[in-house]
């Protein structure tokens, strides 16, 4: 799907947070492509790693490396001798958030911190961010409300924390200070911002995006707001990544949300295509106004393409199916929805 640059094979390059969604098949797609892969992981148990070991090529070219993000001298030790790294962790609230500086804003920035001072210190060939939409889509200042966006809207902080969108401060935050930094140090740092990521998964327990899914399958007593919801396949994702490391023209922030519809909209196709779940109430989606949709053309002009939007809920739906994760649907009773989607 994407343009390969000569010479990367055989490449030793770090992913941070290896045993993540996206980071799963970021690690799946760079073994597959000749690369060494040094993966960081906060737990090296066979629950949270098994995946991993078991992928093609992983027995020789996979090592996975226990760092935490705070840990400078962890993520240099993982990151020294590599040529590129893929910064993919991130803090995610699990819930309520009680004190955003210690549970999601410190963390995500002094990890990206350590990140950027390791690899500028190993003198990688670059570093890849993944950031999100909620760093470019929210209420950005002085921008016109017809207007699509681009990588030159930035979403408003200060609005976000008003809202106590503590996840969207931290991605904002985050990704400025990457740009930042390699602005100011000549680290060549590019970003990838993902819209809401669905496909199917490599790990074994539900992931944020995923658990928005069976939400809208199961049911729940939750009210949702209507808006565009942009959307993207894991898989393209990971490919976005890689295309980003390897394409020497890469600069800068690259959008990724191919796919928009609406709440309401994203209901009945799946009302369409899977009639036997209950399915959250359309009464539980509230109007609202729509913002403009973004467009993802930077990156498509670097040659990336992606599936489409029935594909991808079609494969989540059915790994989901396959994986139990949707059994019961009549008595499993409501799902918790992920507070990060609450607020965009």
């Amino acid at each position: 799907m994407v343009g390969r640059m000569d010479g990367a094979k055989g490449e030793t390059v770090c992913v941070t947070g290896a045993a993540g969604y996206i980071a799963s098949w970021l690690v799946k797609l760079l073994l597959s492509r000749g690369y060494t892969v040094r993966g960081t992981v906060r737990d090296l148990g066979e629950k949270k790693t098994g995946h991993l070991r078991s992928l093609e090529n992983a027995s020789e070219n996979l090592k996975l490396i226990k760092a935490y993000l705070l840990d400078y001298d962890a993520m240099a030790a993982a990151i020294e001798g590599c040529q590129g790294v893929f910064h993919v962790a991130s803090p995610v609230p699990k819930g309520d958030v009680i004190d955003p500086e210690v549970e999601v804003l410190g963390p995500a920035a002094t990890g990206t911190r350590n990140v950027l001072e390791a690899a500028s210190a190993a003198k990688v060939r670059r570093l890849v961010v993944v950031s999100s939409i909620v760093a470019v889509d929210i209420n950005p200042k002085d921008w016109p409300t017809d207007k699509i966006k681009d990588e030159s809207s930035w979403s408003d902080r200060e609005f976000c924390r008003s809202n106590e969108d503590w996840y969207s401060v931290s991605k904002i935050t985050a990704e400025e200070a990457a740009l930042e930094y390699g602005r100011r140090t000549g680290l060549d740092v590019v970003t990838l911002n993902p819209a809401v990521v669905f496909g199917p998964l490599l790990q074994p327990t539900v992931n944020a995006s995923s658990q928005f899914l069976i939400y809208f399958l199961k049911g729940g007593p939750d009210r949702m707001r209507d808006k565009l919801w942009h959307i993207v396949d894991v898989r393209d994702t990971a490919d976005a990544l890689l295309l980003l490391y390897e394409a020497p023209e890469a600069t800068g922030r690259h959008i990724c949300a191919p796919h928009v519809i609406t709440a309401r909209d994203l209901l009945d196709l799946l009302k369409s295509m899977y009639p036997d779940y209950p399915h959250i109430s359309k009464e539980s989606i509230s109007d609202m106004d729509h913002p403009a949709p973004m467009t993802t053309d930077k990156l498509k002009k670097l040659g990336w393409s992606c599936r489409s939007l029935e594909e991808t809920i079609t494969d989540s739906v059915e790994f989901c199916q396959k994986a139990g994760f949707l059994d019961d649907v009549e008595g499993a009773g409501p799902c918790r929805f992920p507070p990060l989607y609450n607020k965009i």
